[in-house]
């Protein structure tokens, strides 16, 4: 076991830590208030410090080496627990607001309609709802979290809330007969995409399509992106779940539809949550089951 004085420095720690959840230099650095060039040259030094290879860098985006895995989630867990007990013995939790990070796509088709029930069974727990693309440190900035993803995030607790597949869907306005559609007809077709994602890009991508002449892409927050689709103003790439209605009720067409299917997660830290964390939580998973029977 090292001694003290073998430790690392705490700042290339607390660099790489928030790499690791952030998975991007830049915002790894927005989350501890340094420049990205910072994080990069922290998480070298520790590299050198350890002797060991924590970083991929040959690809097109730098991931985590097993090793880099490994200690991620041990620092992830550890500065998470450190967080709470300074919380919890200053009292600073319970004064605080529950804070909710989610992406806005899942905050308007899932949360928001069934938030009342919530609130209605606790009425002294307060929200704060970020609806936001880009994730959040779970313990610093958040509460908790409601992802899409595998289910695999350093050092965090992940439960699953939603599996749902993927569809691309359009307003009958935008496109000729009932659908499904070609692949080749969707390249002709003008795109939808929730600013700080590429899930529309990712699909086109995916199945090798490139947009024709006068097919744009147009990038706003996600809570318009169903307007907007709805309004025939574009292509949208959902999950299913969140289209259901729309769909039954004729609003919105299906072209397309992608069964490989990942999630939405509750993401919370391990250990012993404040109350207002712990309720929240199992009123989601509460939620989640009910959904399940009711579709069984």
């Amino acid at each position: 076991m090292l001694g003290w004085r073998d430790f690392p420095p705490l700042s290339q720690l607390r660099a790489f830590a928030a790499f690791a959840e952030a998975r991007s230099l830049e915002q790894a650095g927005a989350r501890i208030g340094v420049t990205h060039a910072a994080i990069s040259q922290q998480i070298r030094a520790l590299e050198a410090h350890l002797g060991l290879d924590l970083v991929e860098r040959g690809g097109r985006r730098l991931t985590l080496t097993p090793e880099g895995e490994r200690l991620a989630e041990a620092l992830v867990a550890g500065f998470g627990q450190i967080g709470q007990a300074i919380a919890v013995l200053t009292g600073a939790d319970e004064a605080q607001p529950l804070r909710i990070t989610t992406t806005p796509t899942f905050a308007a088709g899932w949360l928001m309609p069934r938030l009342f029930d919530f609130r209605a069974r606790h009425p002294g727990i307060d929200l704060a709802i970020d609806p936001a693309s880009e994730n959040r440190e779970i313990g610093r900035e958040a509460d908790l979290g409601l992802r899409y993803g595998s289910g695999t995030w350093p050092g965090l607790q992940a439960r699953l809330v939603l599996r749902s597949s993927i569809v691309v869907v359009a307003a009958p306005a935008l496109v000729s007969g009932p659908g499904p559609v070609g692949l080749e007809q969707l390249a002709g077709l003008p795109w939808l995409q929730e600013l700080g994602t590429t899930e529309a890009t990712a699909f086109l991508e995916k199945y090798g399509l490139i947009r024709r002449a006068g097919a744009t892409m147009m990038s706003m927050p996600g809570n318009l992106i169903l307007d907007a689709a709805r309004d025939g103003q574009g292509v949208a790439v959902l999950a299913r779940a969140f289209v259901e209605r729309d769909i039954a009720a004729g609003r919105l067409l299906v072209l397309f539809e992608d069964d490989e299917r990942e999630g939405y997660f509750l993401i919370t830290r391990p250990g012993h949550p404040r109350p207002a964390v712990k309720a929240f939580s199992a009123w989601v998973l509460r939620q989640a089951a009910a959904d399940q029977t009711a579709t069984v």
